[in-house]
């Protein structure tokens, strides 16, 4: 659905290149940890897509929370030396843009689902 395509490979790849966001903790930081943050923003834009497709069929459902699932573990995997850290405020703009790129690749999967 998402994360076979090329659109992902893409975000890996501008996730990639902006690791040094995570490799400074020079800004100010929050209580959360960059996982709660992630789990969090993925999990809201999830909701968001259901509450904008309230006919999506049970299974389209299944296989986005499934996609959700595997984009949160990627995350992990390469953020893995900061994954339990406070996130800073930097690494929060940057985790909020690149989940609402994420979103974008899942709402036009939802709409080639149609």
């Amino acid at each position: 659905m998402v994360v076979e395509t090329d659109g992902y490979l893409a975000l890996i790849e501008h996730l990639a290149f902006n690791l040094d966001i995570f490799t400074s903790d020079k800004s100010d930081t929050g209580s959360e940890s960059v996982e709660d943050v992630v789990t969090d923003m993925v999990a809201s834009n999830i909701m968001a897509i259901f509450e904008q497709n309230p006919d999506m069929h049970s299974s389209v459902r299944f296989k986005l929370l499934k996609e959700a699932d595997s984009v949160v573990e990627d995350l992990s995997e390469v953020l893995a030396g900061v994954w339990s850290k406070p996130a800073t405020n930097e690494q929060i703009a940057f985790l909020d843009e690149y989940v609402a790129l994420l979103k974008n690749l899942f709402d036009s999967a939802v709409a080639q689902s149609y």
